[in-house]
């Protein structure tokens, strides 16, 4: 069973299992959420779905969750530019196999608007048979020829509002300061808080 009701709130039978192949994002989600979430790392094979993100994540939350049985954490990442009405958008990470950094830029040529928004989107599924719950982080910036280093997805691209560097030149403390990563992790991090969510099991990561 992978939750139950408690005197507190819901019991959880094992830590959170937090699904991702990617050891740049793993290490981010680690500095940002330190130990105040128990979970566990792991590689899923989930389909490559289509439609809005925030539905792509619940879906793949469901699927994750069936698979391993119990509370798990999925996350969607985006990058939407204002001059193509969201796009790439949930498809950026094919967009940037296929074409790019410069063929990103070489998207908004014709285009004076290089405004951006990066978007975070994690789905929580308690269990196999829990509907889950999303949580939103926006940071709007705009695109730019890369900068910084090339290790870390589309990073060289994206220049936050209000910086003059890109994510990938800034440092990570202040990166996680600011992205849209840390603010959809501070929503998880405060629904954990007012739940009240216990563990049954060890919860050292």
């Amino acid at each position: 069973m992978a939750a139950r009701a408690g005197g507190a709130g819901l019991v959880l039978s094992r830590p959170v299992t937090f699904v991702t192949g990617n050891a740049k994002k793993l290490e981010e989600v680690r500095a940002i959420l330190g130990h105040s979430i128990p979970f566990n790392s792991l590689k899923l094979d989930l389909p490559e779905l289509q439609g809005e993100p925030e539905e792509i994540s619940k879906e793949k939350a469901r699927l994750a969750a069936n698979q391993v049985n119990g509370p798990v954490l999925v996350e969607d990442t985006c990058l939407c530019f204002n001059a193509l009405k969201g796009l790439p958008g949930p498809y950026i990470k094919w967009f940037l196999q296929k074409i790019g950094h410069e063929g990103l830029n070489n998207l908004l040529m014709a285009y004076t608007d290089k405004s951006a928004y990066a978007l975070c989107v994690f789905s929580l599924a308690l269990g196999p048979t829990m509907e889950p719950i999303t949580f939103l982080g926006k940071t709007p910036g705009k695109i730019v020829p890369p900068r910084g280093p090339n290790d870390f997805g589309w990073d060289p691209i994206f220049q936050p509002d209000g910086y003059d560097q890109t994510y990938a030149e800034m440092p990570k403390e202040e990166k996680n300061k600011i992205s849209h990563r840390s603010r959809a992790l501070a929503l998880v991090r405060s629904h954990f808080a007012e739940a009240g969510y216990t563990f049954e099991m060890d919860t050292s990561i």
